[in-house]
């Protein structure tokens, strides 16, 4: 199989990003030094495969992307979750379930690696910051690619827009969510995706079409990368207090709280000035 490698930094650490057949796969395991260095890395993978939020989220892109995804084996791991004998590591989830949006390389450009969307996951587990980072080197990864080329490559479908601005103390307040009425928070949205839009935008889809009614694309497609990083994290978060059994007034208002408390921390951050 054609690879091609490449290297990133991220925060000064040197991460290789692999493409195979088009699909990017970026090393788990330099993403894990940024956290404790090179000693724990291997631990930092397995703590963060073995929760039932990460399990879900394997288990959910194997379904969308494997027909070969082995549900049985990925169901018997997901009832494991939480139990303090419970041990995971990539190599039996790769043998046990036929997943391939992981995989182990022992060769040339060891470690284990990661489709971006699973590698943009784990980012969540070394901080919010280090995601951005991660999120933004990757980006000029691609726009590098796409000036060689000459190929129309549009990153915000993803998870972030190709050009973009870290925005001035001067605007950073209209970018924070507002802080919810109790009347909004005890309304009951029937879309989940609209719940995570008023946590984070304070309106619906409708609500914000209704107020641009001549803007191209919808509310996500507006958003700045820091609330696409911030919505990321809410939605892994809300699938979390789903499965806690909270109804949707209790996660909203959680959710708010938390998009409030993130976009603060992201737009308050020093070292976010030098992504600009």
């Amino acid at each position: 199989m054609n690879k091609k490698s490449k290297i990133i930094e991220v925060q000064s650490i040197p991460i290789s990003v692999i493409t195979e057949k088009g699909n990017d796969f970026i090393c788990l395991t330099d993403m894990a030094k940024a956290k404790d260095g090179d000693a724990r890395a291997a631990d930092i993978i397995k703590n963060w495969i073995r929760t039932r939020t990460t399990l879900e989220f394997l288990g959910t892109w194997e379904e969308m992307y494997n027909p070969n995804f082995k549900v049985v084996e990925f169901d018997h791991f997901k009832m494991q979750a939480g139990l303090p004998s419970f041990v995971l590591s990539p190599g039996q989830w790769i043998d046990k379930t036929g997943a391939i949006g992981i995989y182990v390389n022992s060769g040339r450009y060891g470690g284990t690696f990661a489709h971006k969307d699973i590698a943009f996951e784990f980012g969540s587990a070394i901080s919010p910051v280090f995601k951005l980072y991660l999120i933004k080197e990757y980006q000029r990864l691609k726009e590098d690619e796409n000036d060689r080329l000459q190929l129309q490559w549009n990153f915000q479908r993803t998870l972030a827009k190709v050009n973009y601005h870290i925005h001035t103390d001067a605007i950073k307040e209209k970018l924070l969510p507002i802080s919810l009425s109790k009347g909004q928070i005890n309304y009951v949205y029937a879309s989940e995706a609209d719940l995570l839009n008023m946590a984070l935008f304070g309106k619906t889809a409708k609500q914000w079409r209704e107020e641009n009614p001549e803007a191209d694309g919808n509310i996500r497609d507006q958003a700045t990368l820091e609330q696409l990083v911030v919505l990321s994290n809410l939605e892994s978060i809300n699938a979390m207090l789903i499965h806690q059994g909270l109804g949707q007034p209790k996660r909203l208002g959680q959710l708010n709280q938390i998009a409030i408390t993130q976009m603060t921390s992201l737009l308050n951050s020093k070292t976010i000035k030098k992504l600009n």
